[in-house]
């Protein structure tokens, strides 16, 4: 027994050079393939294999579809897939400004993103299965002042395996029309908005027009009456050139411009008369009633 020991010990010592051999030898692929199993946890995540996505043209400006973007991303929903079949809509997702899932995005655009943790198996997404993150992606470009691109892709990480399962293009399809949607409601109500200013502005500009020829007409009505004004102050005092009045106790009138003329009417004091003749020292004259006659300078005095 001790020689089978010491024979067994010897072959042991003798055997060591041969099996530090064996790393040089057909176990040494087996070895490192029991490492790497050992080393999984330090291994760096997988690269993801997106899908194509979906990309939508709209004739709209950048603003009005970040407006309807920023809207769906609050809304805590991802559209177009579910976890469980009684209800149809995932809910519980959360925006946040970058993820894991997606390679940190470098080129034009504005991009945004939208997760939800704890999915389990998602519908409409490829293969799923276990637990995992759903994240959502959104690339916005300006392609001129009134039309912009946006571009959305979708994907599945399982949190235990870190698999990846792209989406069958539903959720993207989904969230792109429910952008669409609030797009159009933006839309339409900017252009009731606009349609309200045109008209408010066409009422303004009818009252302005109004006012201004109201003024207009106030000015040539004020312009009239001016006019009529002055000529009333010429009416008046061309009267008070051209009109007389007898002095009291009143006179004759005569019917030539002499004394010894035959009268042809008595005046009473302060009749009125318009003198159409003048001579040194009688005037012809007409009477209201369109009489005319001859009566002495002397007998006749200025209007008050």
């Amino acid at each position: 027994m001790g020689q089978l020991s010491g024979a067994f010990g010897r072959r042991r010592i003798q055997g060591s050079p041969d099996f530090c051999s064996l790393r040089s030898g057909p176990f040494l692929p087996l070895l490192a393939c029991l490492l790497s199993a050992c080393s999984l946890g330090a291994s760096p995540p997988k690269e993801y294999p997106l899908g194509p996505g979906i990309t939508r043209e709209f004739s709209a400006t950048q603003e009005d579809l970040l407006q309807a973007l920023h809207e769906v991303l609050e809304n805590q929903t991802i559209q177009g897939t579910w976890i469980y079949d009684k209800d149809p809509v995932l809910r519980g997702a959360i925006v946040v400004d970058s993820t894991p899932l997606f390679e940190p995005w470098k080129q034009p655009g504005k991009v945004f993103y939208k997760i939800r943790k704890d999915a389990i198996a998602p519908r409409h997404f490829l293969d799923t299965a276990d637990q995992g993150t759903i994240a959502v992606r959104y690339i916005v470009t300006t392609i001129n002042d009134e039309r912009v691109r946006l571009h959305i892709d979708a994907i599945y990480v399982e949190q235990t395996h870190r698999t990846p399962h792209i989406s069958d293009g539903n959720v993207e399809a989904s969230e792109a029309k429910a952008i669409e949607d609030h797009l159009h409601a933006i839309q339409t109500t900017e252009q009731e908005n606009l349609e309200a200013i045109r008209r408010r502005e066409s009422a303004d500009l009818v009252r302005t027009t109004e006012l201004r020829q109201r003024e207009d007409e106030k000015s040539l009505l004020a312009a009239a009456q001016s006019s009529s004004k002055d000529l009333q102050q010429q009416i008046n005092t061309l009267r008070h050139e051209l009109m007389r009045r007898v002095k009291a106790p009143g006179i004759e009138l005569k019917g030539a411009p002499f004394h010894s003329a035959a009268a042809i009417a008595t005046l009473p004091a302060y009749t009125e008369v318009i003198i159409v003749i003048v001579t040194p020292h009688w005037y012809g004259v007409e009477l209201h009633d369109g009489q005319h006659g001859w009566i002495h300078a002397d007998n006749l005095e200025p209007l008050p």
